[in-house]
């Protein structure tokens, strides 16, 4: 099964505004989706970029979000805990929030936001590295889905 994701600012494929990147204000941006399963208790959310010159760089890692949530509002807290909408892990550049796209200059790279309709909460601790949060998904994904924007320099 297939989720939805959306976003306001910018739509598959296109780029990704300058404001949700480290040229900007660097505020994570604003996600909707529809299609979750009725059984789904929590989501995950892992954002990347697989073109980044040392591999898969990892932006943003979000889970335990309620399941009667639709959509994440831009600029989420950069706090480990975001009261009522999940947990926070630590990415590549060991932030625990959103690190929006800072590609070296050169090509566009693309960046994934992945959605994860989970049977469980992983009720990992803030700061968890999406190594953890995808080993612990692990046999709870229900449904998942994506949104694919670009940024270059």
């Amino acid at each position: 099964m297939a989720l939805q994701v959306t976003s306001s600012a910018f739509t598959e494929g296109n780029p990704i505004p300058r404001q949700y990147t480290c040229d900007g204000e660097d505020l994570s941006p604003p996600l909707s989706w529809t299609g979750l399963p009725t059984n789904t208790k929590s989501l995950a959310l892992i954002a990347n970029d697989p073109d980044a010159p040392v591999g898969n760089w990892v932006h943003w890692v979000l889970f335990d979000i309620p399941s009667s949530l639709s959509s994440l509002p831009q600029g989420m807290p950069k706090t480990p805990s975001v009261p009522g909408l999940g947990m926070q892990g630590t990415n590549t550049s060991r932030k625990g929030f959103y690190s929006g796209p800072c590609p070296p200059r050169g090509k566009p790279h693309r960046y994934f936001f992945k959605l994860y309709a989970l049977d469980t909460s992983l009720n990992l601790k803030p700061g968890a590295t999406a190594a953890e949060v995808e080993k612990a998904m692990r046999g709870h994904i229900l449904a998942q889905g994506q949104l694919m924007g670009t940024y270059g320099r």
